[in-house]
């Protein structure tokens, strides 16, 4: 005998497994992220790693746009603070050090087949485009990973508040934060063996908590524009693609 055809309710229900629980989301990745442990520069296996775990979240159908750190490169915000600096010219140093590892990963992409472009806020025309909006979204429909460099383009902000400013202008669904932990606690886990995960908080809680999940800034506009963040650990193989295919991974930062 063979196989009774499907209904229409089970293709259905089949159809949506397979959706993708987001059409569009901004990942943060920060610089150390492009690095070993404890080190500098780029590193190769790193590096790897990430393109590989973007491309698996586009084969999903999933528009992509990342915004990159720069801490592995310089870190500005240390030089301001030890005095031989000012704090201005320190954070367009560190946007110069965003705009490297844009380009590294742009170009590992391509070498896995992933078209991609790199978006810049701060001029730097022979090697990166002008961030427009309409472009980054035209880009984006077009299935190509937007790669966002030079933070917002100004001084005194930090790489999570060009996070939320782009994810709300990109309209994305959500913030995945990248970290080397798999979420929220309620202390250093590294230090506190009784610590525990935060399965999910609300922006007033994290704020009231003062959970060091992004900045101050950055958080406040989350909350105000309603875009949830998702803190998971971007260096297990497979999370991004399983966040978002809609598996339950790290802790949700949600608006109250």
């Amino acid at each position: 005998m063979g196989t009774a055809p499907k209904s229409q309710a089970a293709k259905s229900q089949a159809s949506t497994a397979a959706a993708p629980r987001f059409s569009r989301v901004l990942l943060k990745l920060s610089g150390e992220a492009f690095a070993a442990s404890g080190g500098f520069g780029i590193e190769n296996d790193e590096l790897d790693l990430i393109a590989r775990e973007v491309c698996q979240a586009c084969q999903v159908g999933t528009q992509v746009a990342v915004v990159v750190g720069g801490g592995n490169i310089i870190r500005g915000a240390t030089l301001a603070e030890q005095g031989h600096i000012p704090q201005s010219t320190a954070d367009y140093m560190g946007m110069l050090g965003t705009v490297i590892n844009a380009l590294a990963l742009k170009e590992k992409l391509l070498t896995l087949g992933q078209d991609s472009r790199v978006l810049s806020a701060i001029e730097i025309r022979a090697v990166a485009e002008p961030f427009i909006r309409g472009r980054a979204l035209r880009h984006l429909e077009k299935g190509r990973v937007v790669i966002l460099a030079a933070g917002t383009g100004n001084p005194f902000f930090t790489t999570d508040t060009c996070a939320a400013l782009r994810a709300t202008e990109l309209e994305c669904e959500i913030l995945l934060k990248a970290t080397k932990v798999d979420g929220v606690y309620t202390a250093d886990p590294k230090k506190d063996p009784k610590a525990t995960r935060y399965e999910t908080l609300t922006f007033g809680e994290a704020i009231t908590k003062n959970l060091r999940i992004m900045d101050m800034t950055a958080l406040a506009m989350c909350q105000e524009q309603k875009v949830p963040v998702l803190v998971f650990d971007f260096k297990r193989p497979g999370n991004i693609r399983a966040v978002i295919e809609g598996a339950s991974i790290g802790t949700l930062v949600r608006p109250g």
